[in-house]
């Protein structure tokens, strides 16, 4: 099966990245759809970005969580240490 489009995917349109199995087809780009290759692309959270639109993002916020829609791990560490605190 896809981990794209969830339909099954027969061995000549079978390619794996990051151990994901995927249509050629469906290996693009996120962010602009543009179709990728082995050897052009970035990965962040099981997301695949072109190398240009990954550098895009992380510049947008300086860091990978907030530049890619993510709470960025310190302030998930400052939510448990309030917790910890307050019991």
């Amino acid at each position: 099966m896809c981990s794209a489009c969830l339909t099954p995917v027969y061995p000549m349109e079978k390619m794996v990245a990051n151990k994901l199995i995927l249509h050629n087809n469906c290996f693009c780009c996120k962010h602009c759809k543009k179709k990728l290759s082995i050897h052009n692309y970035s990965s962040l959270y099981g997301e695949f970005y072109c190398i240009s639109h990954y550098q895009q993002l992380f510049k947008r916020k300086g860091n990978y969580d907030e530049g890619f829609g993510h709470k960025q791990h310190k302030d998930q560490w400052l939510q448990k240490n309030k917790g910890a605190k307050t019991e």
